[in-house]
Order: structure tokens, then sequence, then C-alpha cells
């Protein structure tokens, strides 16, 4: 379904220095598979999505999704294939229209413009019908404006939207990461059973590593730019969050480890 060869991806650093984000990275998801990214800050996982879905250019490598070869499109022509969600509640919706208005506007990605009633009273049954069956009771705020939802409630609706025209890849970016634990919990039941419903490919970044450990069928850890553990099947049944969160802190140690290390060789030659 999806087949990253080489991805290679640099950004300007101080002064004339570059940070390699990407670091010569070949992956492939198979058609229904669930892939959670894990790994430090600063060690590729955002900047992988970015790449994926267009939003940041590539300076090597090829992206291949669904048998096409996606390198060289920009985002909005592949977003009508990739769904996404973001960190930030408020992304990825129009927050002075209507929960009903948004959805409106889901329903017709990757679809021609053209003018007609986008609310037709068919299309606000069955949008009513499918935002009763996230059973939060948004179904009695049909008309009321999306900035005016909690967050959680808001990310509900913005995963609905992001699935509402099946993609072929769902990309979750730390998307409960801003909500309290309760609503994380359940936007975080609320994708799996998308996701299993529709039987989506989906790649998901995390910092929660009891989420990492509890959802999907593999894990990826991610480190300075390039995947250092690859993890599914049964050892992913079997891991624990413990076990994540061991070799997370192992990867921290290191890297501190490895910044002294520079810096007294940058004072030696002083």
């Amino acid at each position: 379904m999806l087949a990253l060869r080489n991805i290679v991806k640099r950004f300007k650093g101080d002064a004339d220095d570059t940070v390699l984000a990407l670091d010569n990275i070949s992956l492939e998801l198979e058609a229904s598979s669930f892939v959670v990214v894990i790994g430090t800050n600063g060690s590729g996982k955002s900047t992988l999505l970015n790449a994926i879905a267009g939003s940041v250019v590539i300076d090597g490598g090829t992206i291949c999704l669904a048998g096409r070869d996606v390198t060289r499109w920009p985002e909005h022509r592949r977003a009508r294939f990739v769904g996404r969600v973001f960190q930030n509640p408020f992304s990825g919706t129009a927050p002075t229209l209507t929960v009903a208005e948004n959805l409106a506007l889901a329903s017709r990605r990757g679809q021609p413009r053209r003018l007609g009633w986008a609310l037709g009273r068919h299309i606000r049954a069955e949008m009513r019908d499918r935002i009763a069956g996230l059973g939060m009771g948004l179904e009695d705020r049909f008309e009321t404006p999306i900035g005016l939802l909690s967050g959680g409630q808001r990310q509900a609706i913005t995963l609905m939207m992001a699935t509402l025209v099946r993609p072929d890849l769902l990309l979750l970016d730390e998307h409960t990461a801003a909500l309290d634990p309760k609503s994380a919990d359940q936007v975080l039941r609320l994708t799996q059973t998308i996701v299993e419903r529709q039987q989506l490919t989906t790649l998901m970044v995390t910092h929660s590593m009891q989420h990492a450990a509890n959802v999907g069928d593999r894990i990826i850890m991610m480190h300075q730019g390039r995947p250092v553990i690859d993890c599914c099947g049964i050892a992913k049944q079997r891991i624990h969050a413990d076990e994540l969160l061991r070799r997370f802190e192992e990867l921290r140690r290191r890297e501190l480890l490895d910044e002294s290390a520079a810096e007294l060789l940058r004072a030696a030659y002083v």
C-alpha cells in the first residue's frame, strides 16, 4: 500500500549546518496495517508523516502510495488519497462553520467542485446517523459551530471527517496528545473502531508508550532520522509499555552521551 525508498530530508540548522531529519529511510506498509511510530523529540517522526503527506519536499528517494508514485505530487493532490488528523484539535476544521457544514465539506473531498446544495435533506440525515454512531451525543450539536466544541469532541469529528471518504492512507500525528486523559482514551477507542471497521492502512505517531503497546499491529521506533526498532507479529503482541519505555530511555541516554562526547572534543580543539 505504502512504499518508501531511500527517503532523505535535510533542514537548515544554525549557521550553515544542516540537520538530517530523515536518513535514507526505506519502509513498506501492507494494506490494512496499523503502524505506530514512536521516538525521542527530533527523531524524525513528524517529518516522516509530513513527507508522506507532501507538506515537506524530500531531498531524495521515492514515495509510492497504492501503486502511484506520488513523490513529486503537491500536498493538495495527495489529500485526495490521504486522510490526516493533527495534534491540535483546532486544525483541519473550519471553526465558524457548523458540525454539519464541516462534515459536508469533508464528504466532497476529491470530487469536482460545482454549484449545488451541499446539505440536502438526505445528506443531513446520513451525517446525523454517522455522528450518532460516535456515541458522544454530538448529533444534538449538529448545528453548533465546531469551534465551540471541546477538544475531545472536535478531535472525534476531525477523525470522522478524515475517514468519511475512505482514504488509501490515514495519518495520525499525535492526535490525542493535546487532550485530557479521558478524552484521549475515548478518541483512541474511536480510532480503533474506525480503522478496524474500514480496514484502513494507518500510520500513527504517539508519545504514549501505553498507546503504542496497546494499539496497532506494528511498532517502529525512530532515532536520529531512521528506524532503530521495527516490531510486528507475535513480538508486537507481547511487548509492554515498560519495555518500550526502557528502550526509549536507553536512546535518550545514548543521545546525551553523544552530545557530551562532542562537547569534550570541541573543547579539546579550542
